[in-house]
């Protein structure tokens, strides 16, 4: 059983690293290049190198704490280096790294120190003593971190340059909606967190009255917003960037998001009537105002 385990790990890790050379060869099309690398390319191995290299302190304590961390910084690496290789930037490349750096800073900074808090990340209990599993979750952050920003990157090294415009502003426009919602959702759920009185209590006020998963909603809609302001200046294979706010949807409403979360929610507070009204009362993931 546990060949067998390891032997899907290594397939896994193989698709992971296969789907991320693919989207690291078609974003580069007609992109920058640092001598004869394309710089969209480097980006991807990049993504990869630093979450491997991170995984090595990380086995050796078996600790998740700097994970989310890492991912992060892997954002702001990768991007700073599309910047600093990349020749002639326009107002829509500078933007969209402004934005990916923003996002990444305060995603990572709110996940570290909840993790500080809490002590321990549940979602690696079980593997973060697996060398080959814990591996494979880093494998996946180097995955995630490519697939998410392609469209960004695409943008950045592209030679391709356009004025803004009403389709670039638009997209800002949605990217910050989305911003708002998931700053204000994650805001909300912590000031819930700390109030002794909501021990034991599942989360019913401000946004999540209208989503069960708001923060969810809004990162799915930022990374939209990115993928519109790219539309643009996109050409040839670059267009199978736009492959990231679907990736982001997926990985958010089928793997590690909101199913996960659903079942822990489900396996706390299940058969409780104030629960299962707020349930079948609020919509799992795009907002709908309260019911009265």
């Amino acid at each position: 059983m546990a060949e067998r385990s390891n032997a899907q790990i290594v397939i896994g890790s193989a698709i992971a690293i296969a789907v991320g050379a693919f989207i690291s060869w078609a974003g580069s099309d007609g992109g920058a290049r640092a001598g004869s690398i394309p710089v969209f390319a480097l980006c991807g191995a990049l993504a990869f190198a630093i979450n491997w290299l991170a995984f090595i302190p990380a086995a050796l304590a078996q600790s998740e704490r700097y994970y989310d961390l890492t991912g992060g910084l892997t954002y702001i690496t990768t991007t700073a280096v599309a910047v600093l290789l990349t020749p002639d930037l326009d107002l829509r490349a500078t933007l969209v790294a402004a934005m990916v750096i923003v996002w990444s800073l305060r995603l990572a900074s709110f996940l570290f120190l909840r993790i500080s808090k809490a002590g321990h990340d549940t979602r690696f209990d079980n593997i973060k003593n697996r060398p080959p599993r814990f591996f494979f979750a880093w494998t996946l952050q180097g995955l995630w971190v490519l697939l998410t920003a392609s469209a960004a990157f695409a943008v950045i090294t592209g030679d391709a340059r356009e004025p803004l415009g009403a389709i670039g502003i638009f997209g800002i426009l949605v990217w910050a909606f989305g911003l708002v919602v998931e700053i204000v959702a994650d805001r909300q759920k912590s000031a819930f967190r700390r109030d002794p009185a909501n021990a034991g209590r599942f989360i019913h006020t401000g946004l999540w009255a209208w989503s069960r998963h708001p923060n969810y909603f809004g990162e799915i809609v930022l990374w939209t917003g990115m993928a519109i302001v790219a539309l643009p200046v996109l050409q040839g294979w670059q267009w199978a960037t736009l492959v990231s706010p679907v990736f982001v949807a997926f990985l958010l409403i089928k793997v590690s998001g909101i199913p996960m979360l659903e079942d822990k929610a489900d396996e706390r507070w299940g058969g409780q009537q104030d629960y299962e009204d707020y349930k079948r009362r609020v919509p799992v993931l795009v907002p709908k105002p309260p019911s009265t």
